[in-house]
C-alpha cells in the first residue's frame, strides 16, 4: 500500500495554509520554519510513527511490499521508525529537536536506500517498497530537511540583522 504522498503533500499544503493563515510576518525565514514543522511533525512524525506501527503489527503486509521476507528483524526496524516518529513529533514543540531529528532520519533513510539498493542488484527485487518513488524519497527528503534547516538558519541570522 503506497501512501508515500501523503507524508509529502499534507506538510507542503500544512505549511502553505498555515503560512497565509498566521498572524506572524510572512517571511522567507517564517516559511521555511513552517515546512520544517510541517515536515519534521506530520512527515516524520506521523509518518515514521504510521511506518513503525505497521512493521511491528502488520510485518507480513510490509515485507511482501518490500519483496523480502517475514523476519523478527522487521518489527526492530519498526520499533526504531516509531523512536524517529517521536522525535519528529517532539520537534513541533522544541526547535532544539530539529537537527537531532533530521540526523536521525538521515542515517535511517540513506541507511535504508544502501540496503534497497544493494537488494535491487543482487536480485533485481522492483517491488513497490523497495524500488521508485520510496526509494527516491529515501535519499532525496533527507537532503530536503538538511537544505531547510541550513536555510532556517541563514534566513533568521538576517532576519536578526
Amino acid at each position: 500500500m503506497e501512501m508515500w504522498y501523503i507524508f509529502v503533500a499534507i506538510p507542503i499544503i500544512g505549511a502553505l495554509l498555515h503560512f497565509f493563515v498566521s498572524k506572524k510576518a510572512h517571511t522567507k525565514n517564517r516559511f521555511i520554519e513552517l515546512l520544517l514543522l510541517w515536515f519534521l511533525g506530520f512527515g516524520v512524525g506521523v509518518g515514521s510513527i504510521f511506518s513503525g506501527l505497521a512493521q511491528v503489527f502488520s510485518p507480513e503486509m510490509i515485507a511482501q511490499s518490500v519483496g523480502w521476507p517475514n523476519t523478527p528483524f522487521l518489527r526492530e526496524v519498526g520499533f526504531a521508525n516509531i523512536s524517529y516518529g517521536i522525535l519528529g513529533l517532539i520537534s513541533i514543540k522544541y526547535r532544539s529537536f530539529w537537527a537531532p531529528t533530521i540526523i536521525a532520519n538521515a542515517v535511517f533513510m540513506w541507511g535504508a536506500a544502501i540496503g534497497h539498493i544493494y537488494n535491487i542488484q543482487q536480485t533485481g527485487n522492483l517491488a513497490a517498497g523497495n524500488a521508485g518513488t520510496v526509494l527516491y524519497l529515501d535519499i532525496l527528503m533527507p537532503i530536503v530537511f538538511i537544505m531547510l534547516l541550513i536555510a532556517y538558519h541563514k534566513t533568521l541570522n538576517v532576519a536578526e540583522t
